[in-house]
């Protein structure tokens, strides 16, 4: 027989050896205390069963149609046992509360052998709330572990009755009453607390401290582990645990199940008997970064450009930089304030994100160009052109502006090129113009095949 099922079976027979030998010396002497720890070890005898099938069930493996095992049957037990409580320690009130004013009348015959029987009880309660205790510790038991809290219970109230018959054997029978009184209080308030905790574990509240244990445990693991989603529950002493985290999203299908095997084996390390099932999936790259903090940046008023939006790697945290253009007659003042804004909506917007540094520059007021025809320029454009592609600019045009002479020239490139080279070419071409002509400001080069 299984230790938990064994300690409960236990738990029957003393259970029903105590309402006997409650309800019999309760019935000989008058005493509406021993009567009401008869009727509360009946519960207790009910509950008992309860447990002991309970457990029963409880410890089958899983199988198709209960594929999370069977734990909860402990808890329904428990809660079982929580309504028995409420209704017996009502019952025990209102025959407490009618002796103590008038409506009966208290007959107690507080021999010595009912002083003998309730040390007994004492014992027998005792013994058994250690035993059910250290067992439910063992094995995570919520049913054995209401048994205590009943046993406990039984104790309290046990020795709450001693008191009322002491003080009935001293000329006071309301002393018994009052006894009686106290023991449906006790009962009442730890059938509540039973029934609220085994409440929340069948409706699968989140533990808090295993949680926070799991979340630890995966903290530890080298390298960091991105954990997108954590969920928890708990029934019958087990743990169960739901995780998704994200990899890189070029890593080898063996890579992140080496990243959930970590995972597993941390959360069972700090949970043991937890189950735990893990999910990969790609986590953002450093592009995807770069589009939620550019994004996030435009969202802020006054912000009217972000560019050169670079994310870094450092240590383990991701570090954004930008640069953002405001307009320019803006106070300084003002315009920090804007940049933190800034950085607080990309912070909300990128969780991953730990930190983020601006670099503010005004905005260029629109210029002023007029069409410009230099021969000169024009004719040493061409040849620089000419000497660098084999072929004259497609098109080549100038504006005079404040800045001075800027010449737009359009380039041919080789269908075939990438974007880098083409880029290459077109920065090859600007540098030799510039070099060879000196009057000419700036030079803005477009590239197509």
């Amino acid at each position: 027989m299984h230790p938990q099922r064994r300690t409960a079976l236990v738990s029957v027979a003393a259970a029903a050896a105590l309402v006997v030998l409650k309800l019999v010396t309760g019935l000989a002497s008058g005493s509406l205390g021993l009567v009401s720890e008869a009727l509360h070890s009946g519960t207790d005898l009910v509950a008992a069963l309860l447990t002991f099938f309970a457990v029963g069930v409880a410890v089958r493996p899983a199988d198709p149609g209960h594929q999370y095992g069977h734990g909860k049957a402990e808890h329904l037990a428990a809660l079982g046992e929580g309504s028995i409580l409420v209704l017996a320690s009502i019952f025990i009130a209102a025959l407490a509360l009618a002796r103590l004013t008038g409506i009966l009348e208290p007959e107690v015959d507080a021999a010595w052998w009912t002083f003998v029987v309730l040390a007994l009880v004492i014992l027998i309660d005792a013994g058994r709330t250690v035993v059910s205790l250290r067992t439910a510790r063992r094995f995570g038991s919520a049913a054995l572990q209401a048994n205590a809290i009943h046993f406990g219970g039984d104790l309290l109230g046990s020795a709450a009755v001693l008191a009322g018959l002491a003080a009935a054997a001293g000329g006071y029978p309301n002393g018994d009453s009052l006894a009686a009184l106290f023991v449906a209080c006790l009962v009442l308030l730890a059938a509540l607390r039973l029934m609220r905790r085994n409440v929340d574990v069948l409706m699968d509240r989140a533990p808090a401290e295993a949680t926070e244990a799991a979340l630890h445990a995966i903290a530890g693991i080298d390298p960091p582990v991105d954990v997108r989603r954590l969920r928890m529950r708990h029934a019958a002493g087990r743990h169960f645990a739901d995780v998704v985290v994200a990899v890189a999203p070029g890593a080898a299908v063996g890579q992140g199940h080496a990243v959930a095997d970590a995972v597993e084996e941390a959360v069972q390390r700090a949970l043991p008997r937890s189950d735990v099932v893990v999910h990969v999936e790609p986590g953002e790259d450093e592009a995807g970064i770069r589009d939620r903090a550019h994004a996030a940046a435009l969202t802020v008023r006054s912000v009217r450009e972000v560019h050169n939006v670079t994310v870094l790697q450092v240590g383990d945290r991701t570090a954004v930089s930008l640069h953002l253009k405001l307009p320019g007659e803006l106070p300084l003042e003002q315009a920090h304030a804007v940049a933190e804004e800034v950085e607080r909506a990309i912070a909300a917007a990128v969780p991953e994100v730990g930190t983020v540094q601006t670099h503010l520059e005004p905005l260029t007021e629109t210029a002023v160009g007029t069409p410009a025809w230099s021969e000169p320029e024009r004719d040493e454009v061409v040849r620089v052109v000419r000497d660098a592609t084999g072929v004259p600019p497609r098109s080549l045009r100038f504006l005079h502006t404040d800045e001075g002479l800027v010449a737009y020239l359009t380039l041919a490139v080789e269908p075939a090129a990438t974007l880098a080279q083409a880029h290459a070419r077109a920065s090859e071409v600007e540098n030799a113009i510039r070099t060879a002509c000196p009057r000419i400001a700036d030079v803005i080069v477009h590239t197509e095949p």
